[in-house]
């Protein structure tokens, strides 16, 4: 499909009332997983959307433009909104954050294996291991507090065991930062993956730093605290790769169509009709905000939209699935590595003894026995002797098989792990 072939309709039309804005919520019981995970996802692709047009609107004196981008502007909240409120009352933060980080998982994985510029697909494979050990994380909290087993909500599509520790990810600020793409010359699927998973993992970060003082236990706080830097890591370490030298409105255009992009996505990938009729309308919505985009950018900077998008046909959908053997195989990989200087990725082991990365490691958690991530699972394991999991065979690390301690040596200790390295596809 090529969006710009499409007739939009006009923008006004997606103005809704308030019966019209409320939708009514998915059945947590019952809603497929990745229904979920689609909801969590173009919500972050929502609030990315609509605040790039906020920090483009405060970086622009020109009236005109403003007012064009607050109208746009307020149908994405519109959407966003709608988005948000198919989460029911009754599921409860912990059991949404399962979906979170599932969709880390599985959209991280699915992204990495379509991924052609081996810079992007390294970033994806490292973080993918740290948003599966949140996941473990997690999955052991909400058994321990609410008695859920996760491996339920998460419909035993994605597996639940930890990964690169949790405790291993808390790295020097400026180690996360990597190597942009030039949106110019690069293929569109990577230009839609770096912004895509950028919006994800920012949608992540945001429910995270929201939720934390609304949980309700101090363990859990403590939990949320530490995973939401995390993510601050993540966001980081993925809108680094994003080209920084587009113009402002070459960037909107971009947004328009990505956001058109993951509607039609949803649409194709959908098993509830009642949410795919929703991505449809959204779609043709964005479909709108992609023409006045172009409309726009000729008139303020004189170019065409196929001089900024000049492969306008979607790639092959995106779409939400198992991926099992993809993530035992990074894992079983690349679990010992961490970032490095000049966009690397190091074996631990390969770091000189006075390295950013053990330095920082000693000031943001000088005692093991202080990090939440790892007091959860020792805290679990107090009371249940084994740790929570659901694994269709062993963890392919060995120290990682051990369900009666908490591994906190692999991915930060030197000879905890053998990782071979990345792979390109």
């Amino acid at each position: 499909m090529n969006p710009f072939n499409e007739r939009p309709t006009e923008i006004e039309k997606a103005l809704h009332n308030w019966e019209e804005m409320y939708p009514d919520p998915y059945n947590k019981r019952n809603v497929d997983p990745y229904t979920k995970a689609r909801i969590i996802l173009m919500n972050g692709t929502e609030f990315e959307a609509n605040w790039f047009s906020h920090q483009l609107a405060r970086h622009t004196d020109d009236n005109d433009l403003r007012r064009e981008l607050a109208l746009t502007r307020e149908t994405e909240k519109q959407q966003q909104l709608k988005l948000s409120l198919l989460k029911p009352a009754n599921e409860s933060i912990l059991e949404h954050t399962i979906g979170y980080e599932q969709l880390a998982v599985d959209l991280t994985a699915e992204l990495a294996q379509r991924e052609q510029n081996c810079n992007v697909k390294r970033a994806l494979d490292f973080a993918l291991l740290e948003d599966f050990d949140h996941l473990y994380r997690y999955a052991n909290l909400l058994d321990m507090e609410e008695g859920i087993p996760a491996e339920y909500l998460v419909g035993r599509y994605t597996e639940i065991m930890p990964a690169r520790p949790t405790i291993a990810h808390h790295r020097y600020p400026k180690d996360n930062v990597r190597r942009n793409i030039d949106s110019k010359c690069s293929d569109t699927g990577t230009v839609l993956n770096t912004m895509i998973i950028t919006a994800a993992e920012q949608q992540t970060m945001n429910y995270y730093m929201n939720v934390t003082p609304f949980a309700l236990s101090d363990i859990a706080r403590r939990l949320y605290q530490e995973i939401a830097l995390v993510e601050e890591e993540h966001v980081t370490h993925y809108e680094a790769l994003m080209d920084p030298n587009a113009t402002w409105l070459e960037m909107l255009l971009w947004h328009e169509y990505c956001e058109c992009y993951l509607y039609w996505s949803c649409y194709m990938t959908e098993c509830d009709m009642r949410i795919k009729r929703l991505w449809e309308a959204h779609l043709m919505t964005e479909i709108s905000h992609l023409h006045k985009a172009a409309e726009l950018l000729k008139k303020n900077e004189k170019k065409e939209w196929c001089e900024v998008i000049k492969s306008p046909e979607f790639p092959a959908p995106i779409s939400l699935h198992e991926n099992v053997n993809y993530v035992r195989d990074i894992l079983g990989s690349t679990v010992q590595f961490t970032t490095g200087k000049d966009d690397s990725y190091v074996r631990v082991e390969d770091l000189p003894i006075n390295d950013d990365f053990f330095r920082f490691q000693n000031i943001i958690q000088p005692n093991v026995n202080m990090t939440p991530s790892h007091k959860v699972i020792e805290t679990y394991l107090r009371r249940h002797r084994t740790d929570y999991r659901y694994q269709v065979a062993e963890n392919p690390i060995p120290a990682l098989r051990d369900r009666k301690n908490d591994n906190t040596s692999v991915g930060r200790v030197p000879g905890a792990a053998y990782s071979t390295g990345f792979k390109c596809n």
